[in-house]
């Protein structure tokens, strides 16, 4: 890349020195004074405001104010030429909840953003720009609003200077210059919450800023002495937050703007009204619900192919051109048919669609085995429990569990059980979601025995009532008592527990989740765990669907936790994680304390009594919040607005979160009996 390098710049060559005439340095001196007088985007902003309302007007309703800057044909273009590109995962990765005053949550959106950017150019340089082994030229810094100087990310936080950190930029690597120059910036990413508008573009006080720092690079540039292989009147700002980004685009001769060093944000208001040409993109998605890069979406899109152009305007046009990549576009999709059997050997249905044997082939599997385990009110289920049989009736439908009567037991006449149907084992390649379907049944009737084995008992806890496998219409041809035949039913694991009731999410939904009910399920389901952690098992899965409430054939309605799937019987078992329910112990490390049980049932009633339910997508937001909500005593304030007692275990809890020491369930049971409402004679049972 000759006569490209930022260390030219003072070497005196005729290449790189645009300038040598008297006339042409008193213009750069002017130009340079103005750049130093043009410092405050505020000002410039409020310069605007006449001509973005009348932009506005002019716009039709609803309608962006600005065409974008790239044809969606060129993306698609550019999408086929990325298809053999592989872009780093990053790891640092911004928080959703980014709009909260917590610094952390800044610190983590601006190293997040200095890893996209990185890993975009680096990606880009390597696929389109590089020869073999050749250093990326690019460096990656923040934007240090008091001096407009750039720093490391990690280095303007060790600083302290995160709350005046204004931008990230990608800028030429230069030793000799460490902070950068605002010559040597290819563009400029501004982090700020909540971006969209209205009109699905930035809001004026966010666009202004974005015009405000690209008329200083294209200012910077004409005065520079970087030789540009394209013109330097573009460039482009990206505009993003933790969950959305954008492309602010400016074209402009800058030889058009009236140099008047003290009336600078006059001279600039008019410079972007009558002599540039701007272009926003619309506001889309560039992070996905884990915090990392959308890469292959429409709105990450735009910002690479952002970032394609401002290297070119640098090193002029590629090695590899995107016409090239994007010509094997075509090969790849053929070869992709080929490998899933639709080349030559696929035909066409009616509908003009390639239709192959073997897709044909597994649909009909699929309808074969749907029809046969096709469950309805009044279906009627056999299993083989302990080598006799059960029979059950279905009597409503529903996930995960149907709810049924035994048929033909006398002793169990009218009593209704939950019943859970795994997945057909005659599946190839099972779904994900069949795992589910596995803790709910197979797991979850390990742990049912194991705690019969134990003799843990309690009316808080479920009770196995059979178990086994299905017994499919039919001969059965399987070999052995182990094995299975040719149906498609057969040995589908069947589990059928008691007692059956209404789950706390229902009772929440229809409003019927009160304070006694409150009280009532956190002393329920802390005998529970009193219960089964007497014998070594926590539950690790607690939230308003695995706890029910029973009322039909009893005095006084109560509470039992089910589920127990996901529970803990030794070290190497993991729970399940849960982003509003899991405990802090448990996201941090991924296995349960002494305490998780309990902190998870504090987060089930914080949110069962009108707790803010906040919107949660990676595990780092989740850790926050709860820091955050512990912190400033926003889950005890609100329990305390249910009942006293409730908010004084959660104070108890809270001393316990994280930590080894054990509950103490036996004080709290007490306590939590003499809140409740009962007949007088009558007993709560309590741990066994």
């Amino acid at each position: 890349m000759k006569g490209k390098s930022p260390d030219l710049e003072s070497t005196g060559s005729g290449t790189t020195t645009k300038r040598s005439s008297v006339s042409s340095g008193s213009r750069s001196r002017t130009r340079r004074e103005f750049l130093t007088r043009f410092t405050n985007s505020e000002h410039f902003t409020d310069k605007l405001q006449d001509w973005f309302s009348l932009s506005l007007q002019n716009s039709e309703s609803n309608e962006p104010v600005f065409d974008p800057p790239f044809e969606l044909v060129e993306l698609q273009k550019f999408d086929y030429a990325l298809e053999g590109v592989s872009f780093q995962q990053l790891t640092r990765m911004p928080n959703a909840v980014y709009a909260s005053t917590s610094a952390s949550m800044e610190a983590n959106a601006y190293l997040a953003i200095e890893d996209f950017l990185h890993a975009t150019v680096k990606t880009l340089w390597e696929a389109f720009w590089s020869q073999e082994d050749e250093p990326v030229p690019f460096s990656v810094g923040c934007l240090y609003n008091q001096n407009l100087k750039f720093y490391q990310a990690e280095q303007a936080l060790a600083l302290g200077k995160l709350e005046d950190l204004s931008a990230t930029g990608v800028l030429l690597k230069n030793p000799r210059h460490p902070h950068g120059k605002w010559d040597h910036i290819l563009e400029l990413a501004l982090l700020r919450p909540d971006i969209e508008s209205d009109h699905h573009q930035p809001s004026l006080p966010l666009l202004g800023e974005a015009l405000f720092y690209a008329l200083r690079i294209l200012i910077a540039r004409s005065v520079s002495r970087l030789d540009f292989s394209q013109s330097s009147n573009c460039v482009f700002i990206l505009v993003a937050d933790t969950q959305y980004g954008c492309v602010v685009k400016v074209e402009g001769d800058v030889s058009k703007l009236d140099f008047d060093v003290n009336s600078v944000y006059d001279c600039a208001a008019e410079w972007i009204k009558n002599h540039s040409k701007i272009s926003v993109s619309p506001v889309d998605r560039i992070w996905n619900k884990l915090g990392n890069a959308n890469w292959g979406d429409i709105g990450t899109l735009q910002v690479v192919f952002a970032t394609y152009h401002s290297i070119m305007q640098f090193f002029g046009p590629p090695r590899h051109s995107i016409e090239d990549l994007a010509a094997d576009h075509t090969s790849r999709l053929h070869s992709r048919r080929q490998e899933r059997h639709l080349g030559e050997e696929a035909s066409l249905n009616e509908n003009g669609a390639f239709r192959s044997p073997e897709i044909v082939e597994v649909q009909e599997e699929q309808e074969e085995r749907g029809e046969s385990m096709k469950l309805e009110v009044g279906s009627v289920l056999w299993l083989e429990d302990s080598n006799y049989q059960k029979g059950y009736q279905i009597s409503h439908v529903s996930l995960p569990h149907h709810i049924a009567s035994p048929v033909e037991d006398d002793d169990d006449s009218g009593r209704a059980v939950f019943l859970y149907v795994g997945s057909p084992p005659s599946q190839l390649e099972p779904a994900w979601e069949d795992m589910n379907l596995w803790y709910q049944v197979q797991r979850q009737t390990k742990v049912l025995s194991v705690m019969k084995q134990r003799g843990l008992s309690s009316k808080y806890l479920p009770e196995l009532h059979g178990s086994g496998r299905v017994i499919h219409p039919g001969q059965c041809q399987k070999p052995s008592s182990g094995g299975r035949c040719d149906h498609p039913c057969c040995g589908t694991p069947i589990l059928a527990t008691t007692p059956v009731g209404e789950t706390v999410a229902d009772l929440v939904n229809e409003g019927r989740f009160g304070p006694e009910e409150a009280i009532r399920c956190c002393h329920d389901c802390l005998s529970a765990l009193s219960s089964s952690s007497s014998g070594g098992i926590r539950h690790g899965d607690i939230r308003p669907e695995n706890v029910v409430y029973v009322t039909s054939g009893v005095r006084q309605p109560y509470f039992v936790l089910i589920g127990w799937g996901h529970a803990v019987l030794e070290d190497r078992d993991r729970p399940a994680m849960n982003l509003h329910f899991s405990s802090t112990y448990a996201l941090q490390e991924g296995k349960l304390c002494a305490a998780s049980d309990a902190e998870s049932l504090i987060y089930m009633l914080y949110f069962c009594c009108g707790g803010d339910l906040p919107d949660l997508d990676s595990v780092e937001g989740a850790l926050q919040w709860r820091e955050t909500s512990w912190s400033k005593r926003l889950i005890q304030q609100k329990l305390g607005d249910v009942s006293t007692i409730l908010k004084a275990f959660s104070d108890y809890v809270d001393s316990l979160c994280g930590t080894p020491y054990p509950l103490d369930c036996d004080i709290w049971l007490r306590r939590l009996k003499r809140n409740l409402s009962e007949d007088h004679g009558k007993d709560i049972e309590t741990s066994g």
